[in-house]
Order: C-alpha cells, then structure tokens, then sequence
C-alpha cells in the first residue's frame, strides 16, 4: 500500500500557490511542447499549432465545466443559475474537456481543410504526459477518494482504510499510455493510431475505474465519465474498422 501524502498549497510569501493548479499547468506545458516537436516533424507550423492550443484549451475549460454543471449538478445549478460562473468553487469534467477540445479541433482542421486524423495524431501525442503530471494534482489533494481495498496500490487514508485512489491511478495511466506512444512512434502507422489508442485506453479506464468511486453522480449505476467512456471506446472501434483501408506512413 502507498502512505497517505496530502500537498493542497504551497505558501510563498504573500502568495499561496494551488497545489493542484500548478500540476495542471505543467501537465499542458509539458504536453504541449511534447505535441509540438512531433507536429513540427509532420509539417505543422509552431504558429499554427499554438494557436490550436490556445483556442482548444479555451474549447476544453469551457467544455469541462459546462458538461459538470449539465451532468453532474443539474437541479443545483438550475436553482443557481449565477454559480455557473464561480469557478473559483470548482466543478470541471475531464471527459467534458476532451469533447469541448475535440469540437475545436474538428471546426479548425475542416476549416483548413487538413487531415483530420493525421493533424490530431499531432495534437493528441504529448496529451497522456500532461494527464499524468495535472493527475498527480488530484493525487496530491486527494479529491477522488475510492472504495476499500487491498490492493497493493492502494492508499493508507487517515482514518485507518485503505481506498483506491483515482487520482493516482488516472495519472498512472496517463504515464503508461504516453510511454506506449512514445513506443509506437518508432513504427509506420496509419493516421489516426493515436487518436484511436487514446480514446480506447481512456475509455475502458474510465468505464472501470469510475466504479471505484465512493461519491459521484449516477443515472441507471453508471456516471456521466463511464457514458462517454463507452462512446469513446465505440468511436476507437468505429475509426478501426473505417481507416483500414488507409496508407501506412
């Protein structure tokens, strides 16, 4: 079992700095200058890709926060109209994220009329690095506690149990699949490869590790993430089956 480590701020002076907001933070960095150097070597401008960036991390923030507030708190937010806006409470959703990044994308590329899943091959490369690191965030303040366990890799709470800890394990993950792609860019492949293991890996992840959870919001046993996990896997199965015919490049 691992030991119950907590690390929400870091006082500097008369600043405080959140713990978890800075993992974030470096997580895009870092994912973003790893996407960068492969785009550049498919011929993708830096100017062109940071401008994705910058308009798919807005498409992401405002996606992540929107799916929360529709699926996870709807009556709350309906009475509360106005706290939609108090992001400073909190209440963001991962999986909404990639859906508000992903309807950024899709706008751009087929405005560009560029290869669509070659360019977000590109875009989503360096996406598992920054998972781990902005993960290791939720690990740190421990905001997804999960059921008992005896599991090896399980977290010796204060209160004496041992819990799963979603934290750990989605940043875990994170660090595998980034491996696994730093492996696969080794090999021809066709496009779309990374887009494809992503949504797969993401969406089984997702759909398991989700019923580990002590606290979440369900509708018929299953949490909004494990919906759109099954329809991420779907979408893998779906451009495995389309892109078949394909050039390996």
């Amino acid at each position: 079992m691992l030991p119950y480590f907590s690390l929400v701020t870091i006082p500097l002076g008369p600043i405080t700095i959140q713990v978890w907001g800075l993992l974030v933070a470096l997580g895009i960095m870092a994912g973003a200058l790893v996407s960068e150097r492969f785009a550049k070597k498919r011929g993708i401008s830096s100017r062109f890709f940071w401008d994705m960036v910058f308009w798919m991390l807005i498409g992401a923030f405002v996606g992540a926060r929107l799916f929360f507030v529709a699926a996870y708190t709807p009556a709350h937010f309906f009475s509360h109209p106005l706290e939609v806006f108090a992001l400073w409470q909190g209440g963001w959703s991962m999986m909404g994220g990639y859906l508000g990044a992903a309807v950024v994308a899709i706008f751009f590329f087929v405005r560009k009329h560029l290869p669509f899943l070659a360019t977000a091959d590109a875009f989503i490369f360096g996406l598992p690095l920054g998972i781990g690191i902005g993960r290791l965030g939720c690990f740190l303040i421990h905001d997804h506690p999960g059921t008992p366990t005896h599991f090896f890799l399980g977290v010796l709470y204060p209160d004496g149990i041992i819990r799963h800890d979603h934290g750990f394990y989605l940043s875990l993950i994170g660090f595998v699949v980034f491996l696994l792609f730093w492996i696969m860019k080794k090999y021809p492949r066709k496009g779309g490869d990374f887009v494809m293991t992503f949504l797969a890996i993401e969406g089984v992840s997702r759909f398991f590790l989700d019923f580990l959870r002590t606290t979440d919001t369900r509708y018929l046993g299953l949490t909004p993430a494990q919906y759109l996990g099954m329809i991420f896997f779907g979408l893998a199965v779906w451009l495995f089956v389309k892109r078949h015919k394909q050039p390996v490049v």
